[in-house]
């Protein structure tokens, strides 16, 4: 029998309504696997297990009586840490953040808490987000749970190893460069980054997204029928739209699909993940899809743009912390910030035209195909301790080169699992849309699950179960 904290969010509602299962017996599962393997990846902030239960009992009530808020009524879920919910802090990952408790719910866990959905706990992430990493000055180092001396990614590096190590079916993460699918990529799991204004988001900035990191492609689905309703504190929020969101099924006959091996800057692609990916490219063509090798399009110059301008903006965030706060964050961080502190403004202007032009000639070449296939990381994961792949402050964006673009073209694009390497660790699959199809992306993302096959079976970085939860 599936243990509880393993049932995917779309087996809820059914369970629930005939009275099979119950919200409470959900969360209890839920927090016994907590319990067992939090010592090990360490990837919650601030859990609440008696909040959770008081939750899962007044879920339990209305399904009883008959007035269930929706299909994610009990459901557990986490929100990573840099997404505020109202009465805890919100570090941003940092210890030379402000310990202050929110005084109100962002847009995602507001539309989450409106649907019923049991908010147990939030996920850990590094110092402001600024790393693919589970290291962080603030939270325990995060570690992830196919092997633990290896690391999650990030920066929604809870997220992915929560999701891993099934800690209930729901997680929402945050992405400006890559942060959900890099952790969902090296994790194991799926991870979406809707179209940039398709969530919406409290602050929103530039290339800025929330979205569902999940182990199925129906749960990430399901949770966006909540989290898509409209919020008028995103003044850069889509327009609301009434999508079919748990309108899964489709073949890839007849699409026209581009193969992208090679990113045009940043790391090399090792070969392990080059042949994950052009497996995975076969199986769509076997499906009928029109393959197509595609040219890198990212240039030196674009990417390194994008590091002028979120180095300098990053300076601009934290030069004004007192020195004693300033001190506490990453060294790494600090190192990488300061090479912002002397740069012009022509420079920076620069820097703000080469992301201008990421999103221009991004956007020409996604519309020569349907969608595009790619790496989502050019290496497996890294050693744990690692602040990035290559540990080098002075390039710490070398490894995002597939993954970046889409932030800034504000396409939908999503990693899933594709294959391992020799030692098993999981390898990420990146499915790009042209801009606004996001259900076009889950589809596709939805055919690949069904024809990769079942995954295989999930990690358990656990000691025995301890007496009670």
């Amino acid at each position: 029998m599936t243990d509880l904290a393993d049932l995917p969010a779309t087996a809820m509602a059914p369970a629930f309504a005939s009275g099979a299962l119950s919200p409470v017996d959900v969360i209890d599962a839920v927090l016994a696997r907590v319990a067992q393997c939090e010592p090990a990846i360490c990837a919650t902030y601030a859990l609440d297990r008696e909040g959770a239960r008081d939750q899962a009992r007044r879920a339990e009530a209305r399904w009883r009586s008959g007035t269930a808020l929706g299909p994610l009524d009990g459901v557990p879920v986490t929100i990573k840490e840099m997404i505020a919910t109202r009465g805890v802090p919100t570090p941003m990952g940092t210890a030379a953040g402000d310990p202050s408790p929110a005084p109100a719910d962002a847009p995602t866990p507001a539309r989450l808490r409106e649907a019923g959905a049991v908010i147990f706990a939030k996920t850990t992430a590094p110092d402001f987000g600024m790393l693919s990493s589970g290291l962080s000055s603030f939270h325990p180092l995060t570690r992830n749970p196919w092997d633990l001396t290896r690391n999650p990614g990030g920066s929604s590096s809870g997220a992915g190893a929560a999701a891993a190590a099934g800690y209930g079916p729901l997680h929402v993460g945050t992405d400006i460069g890559g942060s959900i699918r890099l952790p969902a990529g090296w994790c194991g799991i799926f991870g979406l980054k809707p179209s940039n204004g398709r969530v919406p988001i409290d602050p929103p900035y530039m290339g800025r997204v929330a979205g569902p990191m999940t182990r199925t492609v129906a749960d990430a689905a399901l949770m966006m029928t909540a989290i898509t309703r409209p919020d008028a504190r995103d003044y850069t929020s889509l327009p609301a739209a009434d999508l079919p969101w748990m309108d899964l099924q489709r073949d890839v006959r007849g699409l026209r699909i581009g193969l992208l091996t090679e990113a045009g800057a940043g790391t090399p692609v090792e070969p392990a993940v080059s042949a994950c990916i052009e497996a995975a490219a076969a199986l769509f063509e076997a499906g009928g899809a029109i393959v197509e090798p595609a040219a890198p399009w990212l240039t030196e110059a674009m990417f390194e743009g994008f590091d002028t301008f979120f180095r300098t903006r990053f300076w601009a965030v934290t030069r004004a912390l007192p020195h004693d706060r300033y001190a506490m964050i990453l060294p790494y961080i600090r190192q990488w910030v300061e090479g912002g502190a002397n740069a012009s403004g022509l420079a920076l202007y620069e820097g703000y035209q080469q992301l201008m032009a990421i999103r221009e000639v991004g956007v020409r070449f996604s519309q020569r195909f349907d969608y595009v296939l790619s790496p989502v990381a050019p290496m497996p994961a890294y050693a744990a301790e690692l602040p990035g792949p290559n540990n080098d402050p002075s390039r710490p964006f070398d490894h995002i080169a597939f993954t970046m673009p889409a932030n800034m073209t504000e396409q939908p694009a999503a990693s899933i699992d594709c294959g391992q390497t020799a030692d098993g660790l999981p390898i990420g699959l990146q499915i790009a849309g042209r801009r606004f199809d996001d259900m076009g992306v889950l589809r596709v993302a939805q055919w690949f699950e069904t024809a990769r096959g079942p995954a295989r079976n999930w990690p358990r970085p656990c000691p025995s179960p301890p007496l009670e939860a």
